[in-house]
């Protein structure tokens, strides 16, 4: 078994005691992604579905680091403080995803770091 951490500039850095990512083999777990320009680590401003697009732009930098892209997702996990913004996750995941889409769950939670809306992780196999 081979493990290495991810890490990509183009993604937010740790904002603790975590990696963007790890890699065991073919398998890469992708931590927790919020909306954070990676530039200026400040949340977006825009509304929700901006927040939701930041958030994939980030995890789609991630899984490029590691050598694939959002496509070779298996499974998505969506974090929500409001389950009533589950629409705009699918209209801007439609902007990021091809056919077959990854397994998905999404959880309404109280609060998510930083005051945000949304936060999304995931499971990637690499070809």
């Amino acid at each position: 078994m081979s493990r290495q951490t991810i890490h990509s500039d183009n993604a937010p850095c740790a904002i603790g005691t975590y990696s963007q990512a790890v890699q065991i083999d073919k398998t890469v777990y992708l931590s927790g992604q919020i909306p954070l320009n990676p530039t200026t680590m400040s949340v977006v401003s825009g509304g929700i579905e901006a927040e939701i697009r930041q958030v994939f732009t980030n995890l789609a930098a991630v899984t490029h680091a590691a050598g694939g892209n959002l496509n070779d997702l298996v499974k998505l996990n969506v974090y929500l403080t409001n389950l009533g913004d589950f629409p705009q996750v699918n209209n801007v995941m439609a902007e990021f995803f091809q056919q077959p889409y990854p397994a998905r769950a999404a959880v309404g939670v109280a609060a998510l770091p930083l005051g945000v809306a949304v936060e999304m992780d995931g499971i990637m196999v690499l070809p």
